[in-house]
């Protein structure tokens, strides 16, 4: 015998308004109800009582601190920590890109001496405040390491976005494996209430038989020892449905205490038939995955930071402009006059062009060029792996998914077999007509081809969680680089 759920439901009717509907039974709605009822008070309060019935149904129908898997996923973008996380590294990218920029632009710097000057002189009052203000202006007209911090600048904040980006597929994969697996252990769990309720009937036709004198108390006995070997079987898949929740919880961002209600997933695990154009599949992936994106920048600021660093081998031309501002305050000893008016009182102002060029390396830069082309190297090294491993993972999740199919298709046509033969077997024990070993061994196959159906629509799913990952599914990415880096 399966265990049934009440489950209501409301549905239009004409011009009745809703109807709910409980075990095939239609119970009448608001509308009709106000048709039916009689003139008297009491069957107003029949309709009132009719009317909170319905409510009271519609409402236990609806599970409570159910989340939708799409929910799910719009709750780890907005509170993931990883996410939050890096969407703050995102943030700092845009200040080491204005770093990185700086010294393609002009460099101005001011300085200021106040002071009070004292001594004993003719012409002058003591003692007396002085000052004076210099200035120095610097801009790169020819420098190799502009144009390529420039470009560093740009990939940095590129990298951050793609860093993002990773996390984001990583994090919302997270949630979907969790989402699956508590509706897999759930169903689960069903199925064992369901086989537990099965063997409860058997032990009640055992102890009836018994009573009866049918059947010797050995029957009895094994009966019930049947029904709670099921028991550790349940509390293991329940185990594991409260681990689903908490690690869904946690990818999720929720708060968790030991008075927080977790939240389950609503909905149930459906096996979905069709395949994919693997190579078309394949070049998509090639294309959008956030981690090939993030391995061809890595390259990129590798070899940007290389040319950074050969740039000290090439001249470096720049505009200078330096001024020292002195107020009339200011007096300067004129070599030992006495008189006051003898004191050089001037500003001056210079500017000019500065040429550098580094004529012998010793080592220093050539040693970091040749660091910063390893790095690149091994960073290219990196990128093709992971471009080679991108077609041998999508067949395998390929062949995996088609030979998932068959497999659900072979159970399938298992489970109903086995169903019947358990039904036959449960009518003909509480006849006599078998053995408990014979039900034992039919329900034991019905549950294992039962459990076996669920776990591979399980591992469809999971399968196809992996494939949207492989593929790039999950987030779309801008490749232009110059909206991501303004």
């Amino acid at each position: 015998m399966k265990l049934r759920k009440l489950f209501c439901s409301r549905r239009p009717v004409g011009d009745a308004g809703l109807q709910a509907t409980c075990r095939g039974s239609v119970v009448p709605s608001l509308r009709t109800a106000k048709r039916l009822q009689p003139r008297d008070s009491q069957g107003f309060a029949r309709t009132s009582m009719t009317f909170s019935f319905i409510l009271f149904l519609v409402s236990s129908a609806m599970p409570a601190n159910a989340i939708s898997l799409d929910a799910a996923l719009a709750r780890t973008l907005e509170r993931n920590p990883t996410i939050l996380d890096a969407r703050i590294r995102l943030e700092q990218a845009a200040g080491r890109r204005l770093i990185l920029r700086s010294n393609g632009l002009p460099n101005i710097r001011l300085q200021g001496l106040l002071g009070v000057q004292g001594g004993k002189r003719s012409g002058e009052s003591n003692p007396q405040p002085f000052g004076l203000a210099r200035g120095f202006f610097t801009y790169p007209l020819i420098d190799a390491a502009v144009p390529a911090s420039r470009r560093r600048g740009d990939v940095e904040v590129l990298l951050a976005e793609q860093r993002l980006n990773v996390a984001v597929v990583e994090q919302l994969h997270a949630t979907r494996i969790a989402f699956y697996a508590a509706l897999f252990n759930d169903s689960l769990r069903e199925l064992g209430e369901a086989q537990r309720q099965r063997l409860a009937d058997n032990v009640t036709t055992q102890a009836e038989r018994f009573q009866a004198g049918q059947s010797d108390r050995g029957a009895l006995a094994s009966a019930r020892l049947l029904e709670q070997e099921l028991n550790p079987r349940i509390e293991d898949v329940r185990r594991g449905y409260q681990g689903a929740l908490l690690t869904l919880a946690v990818s999720m961002g929720d708060e968790i205490s030991s008075t927080s209600d977790l939240e389950r997933p609503d909905g149930g695990l459906q096996f979905v038939a069709g395949g994919y154009d693997l190579r078309a599949e394949t070049a998509t992936a090639l294309s959008r995955r956030p981690d090939l994106e993030l391995a061809r920048l890595l390259v990129r600021a590798a070899a940007e930071d290389q040319k950074i660093i050969e740039a000290a081998y090439y001249p470096a031309l720049g505009a200078t402009a330096s001024g020292t501002y002195i107020p009339v305050t200011v007096h300067r000893g004129n070599g030992g006059s006495g008189n006051s008016s003898d004191n050089i009182i001037s500003s001056e102002v210079t500017a000019g062009v500065a040429y550098t060029w580094r004529v012998v390396d010793n080592g220093q830069v050539g040693g970091r060029v040749a660091r910063a082309r390893a790095v690149r190297e091994m960073n290219e090294i990196s990128l093709r792996q992971l471009e080679a491993n991108v077609s041998l993972e999508l067949k395998r999740i390929d062949n995996n998914l088609r030979a998932i199919e068959q497999r659900w298709k072979s159970l399938n046509g298992a489970v109903a077999s086995a169903e019947q033969n358990v039904n036959v077997v449960q009518r003909t024990l509480a006849e006599g007509l078998s053995s408990q070993l014979e039900f034992r061994t039919a329900e034991s196959s019905f549950l294992e081809t039962r459990s076996a159906l669920l776990s591979t629509v399980y591992q469809q799913n999971v399968a196809r969680a992996e494939w949207d990952r492989a593929t790039g599914r999950y987030f779309q990415f801008s490749k232009d680089t110059a909206e991501n880096s303004h």
